[in-house]
């Protein structure tokens, strides 16, 4: 019989133990090993029972094991003691109070994500977007960096995996109860509920109300369309995580960008939180927020009209992206945008003209009948940045015809390397065995701040120590994965008879590979499929044996990706081999903890370079974990020949996509076998590996430092939002107005802006050292020499005189225009090295507060048929 209503029944809590309640309801405690393992001891097998979740095991333990609690002065104390310790790290200063500069740096910032990782008790997450996320906001938090989270609160989360006997990819979404969440509701004085409305097509509203989740120091707002006031299909808007069609992802990304806006107004109203200076949106999804930000300042009182208002939101946004392929960013049909953003849906002082000129693809080979929100995200921030140096390289070749004119390395599209949150995914172990060597409030800097200085003392740690470690973590992980594989199994319909063999799957003192994340094509699942009869012989070898862990979800409407888990699971099934290699399903945040420690190499195979980051190998090295990686990501600028090793990669030209992964598969299968494998067995007369573990101790000693999000969240805080923040403070209402004016009236006479005639004596073997005297007549048109800047670009050149390495110099003007609107520039060239070598001449817009001479996207050359003069350097 089913219930008509479901609700949760709390617990009440002896007087002596409320704290709990405040312990439970941060989420501190789930990178806090102190507090979790204070709720483990308040009933450990209930902690156990509900997913190590606080909240559900003080709902859950009994009465009478409380009352005992309430009596035990020894717990008392610990409680005492950890709530001090809380409210010490939510209000002591900390890095980000202390840094040079603090007094200039934002006030706030909002940090904008669809989807955050925190714990698996707050499941709000599907993969590495939503991981990172929740690292951001943690080392945010340890760094004391006042950021304001703000995401969508998903009713049933990303699904839950099984698998079919046959072993089909089956999806499950558990209704979650906000009561049994680390969530509070965001309320009025009078106690209702906080809403923040949308208006809609037709005279609809979309009402969402508030939860806050407390991350540390940081506040989370995610926003729940699941409101009596709402209609069935807006109140399903945030019902589960990229679900749905496209006018329901239109929705969600709506709400989350103009409804998160207001959403932090309402948060700082209530609370007196300093009002963001920034505003960060992780990903497109969140791109809105500028709209609604515009929409702000036009009805404000400081008199903006649109452009103006679009000036100083510019100024204060950042936009990252996290995507290396077109076809990975959101397009809805512009025709359905702008009837979201038209009628009884207008937002005031925002035409919709103007809102879908920002998602346009007005580009050759942009479809105009799309909204591309990763264009609007570019047009609407002044900075941008990718999540690896090789990633910023793609993205600046991806967006670059929204800069045309420029050469791929000039978009302003920076790159800030993720990080992730070592509190978070290193293995206790592993905490102790550096606090053992640097001790442990050093450890703890360590972790969160950061400091290569900070990690010193790590790679001199005892070769026993290590190795000791490194055969716990691995017999864990052989542990969890037996019951993992064991409830697999149940959920396929195997009986417990059927199941004896589980008890010896994987061995603890077997060379343990791990391959875990999102099932799409790119990241090739199935590569180490490619010659099913090598792969046997590695995992079966007589001396040398190898076993794999392999995890990952694909999306539900992702039937190729499902086929791919398929048909691992497959092989894994195997009676010959399935004590080797295991498929785990419903990868998620606790699994995650037991395989990145767990393994001794993690496996990322992706199509380079389609991989952004690939942060898993990152929590990986952090417990000791080797890589064996393509150069992609990451991997492809802090692999160093001794932190693991590079499968080396087909991907130039020449190969279709069967040769390249026939040639990856096998130089997987050779390194596995004859550098993997062989170092790993290795061993010393004292049985150790010892060449191995000199591997484990310097990618702790060197990776340990560069993976932190705490390094990354500082370089956030000081490249990109520190700057934003002061572009932010200068432009007031009548500067925002004065530079959307200039802009206008440059983009209405760039066209009457030519380079003519381009003078320099160049002789035909040109020596090192000296210099050329320039001379160019430039055509400014309506505009004035203050208005742009006139540059030479010089440098080597190769077979097609595409400059490379390129040098920029600034030529200066030379008295006034001429009766036709010529000025004259001047200035020299220095011949500073040898070889092929040439220049040429160009003109920019030039304005004080442009972040970049790309910015406004355009330039002038001089023709083609000018012969520019170009020198051969002996």
């Amino acid at each position: 019989m089913k219930a008509i209503r479901r609700f949760t029944v709390r617990t009440v809590l002896p007087e002596q133990l409320q704290p709990l309640h405040e312990l439970a309801l941060n989420l501190r405690w789930s990178w806090h090993p102190e507090t979790r393992e204070l709720f483990r001891s308040v009933d450990p097998g209930v902690w156990e029972a509900v997913g190590e979740d606080p909240v559900r095991l003080l709902g859950e333990v009994p009465a009478h094991r409380l009352a005992a609690l309430a009596a035990d002065r020894r717990f008392l104390r610990r409680l005492g003691d950890l709530t001090d310790d809380l409210a010490d790290y939510l209000g002591a200063p900390r890095w980000y109070q202390s840094a040079p500069g603090a007094a200039e740096l934002p006030a706030a910032i909002a940090y904008f994500s669809p989807e955050y990782g925190i714990a698996a008790a707050l499941p709000q997450y599907s993969g590495g977007l939503g991981i990172l996320a929740g690292d951001h906001l943690k080392a945010a938090s340890d760094l004391g960096v006042p950021l304001i989270g703000v995401g969508l609160f998903y009713r049933h989360g990303y699904f839950r995996q099984s698998l079919s006997r046959d072993g089909w990819q089956q999806e499950r979404y558990p209704l979650l109860d906000p009561d049994e969440l680390a969530v509070t509701l965001l309320r009025e004085p009078d106690g209702t509920p906080s809403r923040v409305e949308l208006a809609l097509p037709a005279g609809r509203t979309l009402t969402a109300q508030i939860w806050k989740a407390q991350v540390g120091r940081v506040p989370l707002l995610l926003l729940d369309s699941d409101v009596e006031s709402n209609a069935a299909t807006e109140r399903d808007v945030t019902d589960r995580l990229y679900g749905g069609g496209s006018e329901h992802r239109l929705l969600q990304e709506m709400l989350l960008g103009i409804g998160g806006v207001r959403a932090v107004r309402t948060f700082c109203r209530l609370t007196g939180h300093a009002a963001p200076e920034v505003f960060h949106t992780n990903e497109g999804h969140a791109g809105f927020l500028g709209i609604e930000r515009i929409r702000e300042l036009v009805a404000g009182e400081d008199g903006h009209d649109f452009g103006a208002a679009l000036e100083a939101v510019r100024a204060g946004t950042l936009f990252t992206t996290h995507t290396p392929v077109p076809a990975g960013i959101d397009r809805f049909e512009a025709e359905l945008v702008a009837r979201h953003f038209s009628g009884d849906a207008a937002l005031r002082g925002v035409p919709v003209d103007r809102v879908l000129a920002l998602g346009v693809e007005d580009w050759p080979g942009g479809d105009p009948k799309l909204f591309n929100m990763a264009a609007m995200g570019l047009r609407l921030a002044q900075r941008a940045n990718g999540v690896s140096t090789l990633h910023g390289e793609v993205s600046r070749t991806m967006f670059g015809p929204l800069w045309p004119g420029f050469d791929a390395g000039e978009v302003p599209i920076a790159s800030i390397t993720n990080g992730v949150h070592a509190p978070t995914w290193i293995d206790p172990a592993v905490v102790r065995l550096g606090a053992s060597r640097i001790g442990a409030e050093a450890a703890e800097t360590a972790m969160t701040v950061g400091g290569s200085d900070r990690w010193h003392g790590v790679d001199q740690i005892a070769d026993e120590e290590v190795w000791e470690v490194r055969g716990l973590l691995r017999a864990q992980l052989v542990e969890e994965a037996r019951r993992r594989l064991r409830a697999a199994w149940r959920a396929r319909g195997a009986g417990d008879a059927e199941l004896g063999w589980t008890s010896g799957v994987l061995d603890p003192e077997v060379l343990t590979i791990g391959f875990a994340r999102r099932v799409p094509s790119y990241k090739r699942l199935t590569l180490m499929l490619r010659d099913q009869d090598r792969l046997r012989a590695l995992l079966l070898h007589p001396t040398r044996p190898v076993q794999i862990v392999v995890a990952g979800k694909a999306h539900p409407a992702d039937d190729g990706g499902k086929r791919l888990i398929q048909q691992l699971v497959a092989f894994a099934d195997d009676p010959a081999v399935r004590h080797r290699i295991v498929f785990l399903p419903d990868y998620d945040m606790a699994m995650a903890k037991h395989l990145y420690p767990g393994c001794d190499v993690w496996l990322n195979n992706p199509l380079r370079p389609l991989e952004a980051c690939g942060t898993s190998g990152m929590k990986a090295a952090l417990n000791g974990c080797l890589n064996l990686s393509v150069l992609d990501g990451w991997w492809d600028e802090w692999y160093d020949g001794r932190n693991g090793w590079a499968i080396p990669t087909a991907d130039g030209p020449g190969f279709d996509e069967d040769q390249r992964d026939d040639i990856e598969a096998a130089a997987l299968y050779d390194l596995i076998e004859h550098q993997v494998a062989a170092r790993y067995y290795e061993r010393g007369p004292d049985g150790l590996p010892h060449r191995w573990i000199a591997m484990v101790r310097h990618t702790l000693a060197t990776l340990g430092p560069k993976v932190l999000a705490g390094r990354m969240v500082r370089e956030y805080v000081e490249r990109l939002y520190a700057p934003a923040a002061l572009a932010q403070r200068r432009l007031d209402a009548a500067g925002a107005r004065e530079l959307a004016e200039w802009k206008a009236r440059v983009r209405q006479s760039w066209s009457g802006v030519a380079v003519g005639h381009v003078e320099a004596a160049v002789s035909e073997a040109a020596e090192l050292g000296t210099a050329l005297a320039l001379r160019v007549q430039v055509t400014l048109g309506s505009l004035t020499a203050d208005d742009v800047e006139v540059q030479v670009v010089s440098g080597s050149v190769d077979e097609r005189d595409r400059i490379r390495d390129a040098e920029v110099q600034t030529l200066k003007p030379v008295g006034g225009p001429d009766l036709a609107g010529c000025q004259r520039y001047e200035g020299t060239l220095e011949l500073c090295r040898t070889g092929p070598f040439g220049y040429t001449v160009r003109v920019l817009p030039s304005h004080a507060l442009l972040v970049s001479p790309a910015e406004l996207g355009l330039v002038a050359l001089p023709p083609e048929s000018a012969g520019m003069d170009a020198g051969m350097l002996r």
